[in-house]
């Protein structure tokens, strides 16, 4: 196995590339960009552990018509600007986009999108911070730990997910959800809050292991509901955060449900949370905050799971940037995985009042197919559908969602033929919201960034490039990898 961080193609790394200052006429070389000044940025310099904190935002499988519509449903709904957009406005932030392409595809999935960021190499598609040929590559959220930093991981999703899991983990297979339970055992991070129940309970892991009682004998304190978190001690002591057994529910649901209302904590609340304890480290912290459901919203083709997620994420931007008020040590990052499904708002035909139907949905899309199958009737999928999002589709739209789910509808592009899809397009009849499939995308995704270290990134970056400039900017050490 390899055990050095290997070079750029010209024979220097690109952390070292960073501590140069970033010549701009090397970078065209290296393809690592680096501005040589930006918006409200220095020109050159060195940036070596200029910033006490990172926190890292991910919008998972945000496209831009997901951000531009999440803008707008928040200007109609809400009328304000959201918080991402409004950075823009504001030109508070240092803007660009990023090449996400992962080491056998420009289509990436979620775990080697995380795993370039997290250990600062591309990574085949489904792999955590190890090379083809087996190689283990330090993870950024263990190189801030053994610097003496707070560790933290923040998400929708469930907490072993691909996301998170590509910051701190060293795993073949992102699907290896016990395994990676195991190493957040080991490895003993700070503060691990999302779903994924299933992962640590007795009563659902494979091997009957209680990984509950072993964090807690290892000074966690273990947090089943949002009341858990309740009148904790601001001690900086060790959380554990499980609020699901699966991901934690869209937002869309959470809110119309009671229990799932007062039993499940927001990503902006959670997000709050972990600053405030990880914060308690005089040395500083890395925390990185997932919206995860985003990505499953768009793979499902459901407009307001994927509105209303992205709307909670920029929430919790909203808490960053609380957080960050008045201070000059923290970085952040603002930035999504891939592009999924390219939503958009399409046509002519009374657009406004299309879209805006949108804010009076109830559920989402897997609500609504989580009480039918095959043999559901016409009346039921319509009344169903009705109670969701007060839309009347047609019967012949019904017969179509129940050919679906039979498997025997058929367009010619045969990605459209599923369940989901069939259910999306009925829908964009009414919302004007359609999509190009529902698979991730090979799309440059937008960067934002502020705070000590942003003004060297490149208006366009290589996702590997984070990695280095967190280390950088953090003047932490980096162990070779095994």
């Amino acid at each position: 196995m390899n055990n050095r961080k290997a070079p750029s193609a010209n024979g220097v790394s690109r952390r070292d590339f960073l501590k140069t200052g970033a010549l701009s006429s090397f970078a065209l070389g290296s393809g690592a960009f680096i501005k040589g000044c930006s918006p409200g940025g220095t020109a050159g310099g060195s940036i070596k552990g200029t910033a006490k904190n990172v926190i890292f935002l991910v919008s998972d499988g945000m496209s831009m018509g997901t951000l531009t519509m999440a803008d707008q449903m928040t200007r109609r709904r809400d009328g304000r600007t959201s918080n991402w957009i409004r950075l823009y406005e504001q030109q508070r932030v240092n803007r660009g986009v990023m090449d996400m392409a992962s080491l056998d595809s420009i289509v990436t999935d979620s775990a080697a999108a995380a795993a370039s960021w997290g250990c600062g190499h591309r990574i085949n598609n489904g792999a955590l911070c190890m090379g083809p040929g087996g190689e283990i590559y330090p993870t950024i959220l263990e190189t801030y730990r053994d610097a003496g930093k707070a560790t933290g991981l923040v998400t929708t999703a469930e907490i072993t997910h691909a996301t998170p899991a590509g910051f701190s983990v060293n795993i073949p297979s992102r699907y290896m959800g016990e395994e990676i339970a195991d190493q957040y055992l080991e490895r003993e991070y700070d503060l691990l809050m999302g779903g994924g129940n299933r992962h640590f309970s007795a009563s659902r892991r494979s091997d009957d292991k209680d990984l509950y009682a072993e964090f807690a004998s290892k000074g966690y304190h273990i947090a089943r509901k949002k009341s858990g978190l309740a009148n904790l001690q601001n001690d900086g002591g060790k959380l554990l955060g499980v609020f699901a057994n699966g991901h934690l529910p869209y937002t869309t649901d959470q809110v119309s449900i009671p229990d799932l209302q007062r039993d499940v904590p927001t990503l902006a609340e959670m997000s709050s949370l972990a600053m405030d304890r990880l914060s308690t480290n005089t040395d500083g912290f890395i925390l990185q905050i997932e919206g995860g459901r985003v990505d499953h919203a768009a793979h499902s083709n459901d407009v307001a799971g994927l509105l209303f997620d992205q709307m909670a994420f920029d929430d919790a931007i909203g808490a960053v940037l609380d957080f960050t008020d008045g201070r000059d040590d923290t970085l952040v990052i603002i930035t999504s995985d891939h592009g999924n499904a390219n939503p958009g708002l399409n046509g002519h035909n009374n657009p406004n009042a299309r879209f805006d139907s949108i804010a009076g949905f109830k559920h989402t899309n897997d609500w609504i197919l989580s009480e039918l199958d095959e043999s559901s009737t016409v009346s039921q999928v319509r009344e169903r559908v009705e109670e969701a999002t007060r839309l009347q589709i047609s019967s012949r739209e019904a017969e179509a969602l129940i050919s679906a789910m039979q498997g025997n509808y058929e367009t010619l592009y045969q990605p459209r033929n599923g369940t989901s899809s069939v259910m999306g397009t009925i829908l964009a009849n009414y919302t004007g919201v359609n999509w190009i499939g529902s698979m991730h995308t090979s799309d440059y995704v937008e960067l934002a960034s502020m705070g000590p270290g942003s003004q060297s990134l490149s208006y366009f970056t290589r996702n590997t490039d984070l990695f280095d400039l967190m280390v950088e900017v953090a003047g932490v050490e980096v162990s070779p990898a095994v």
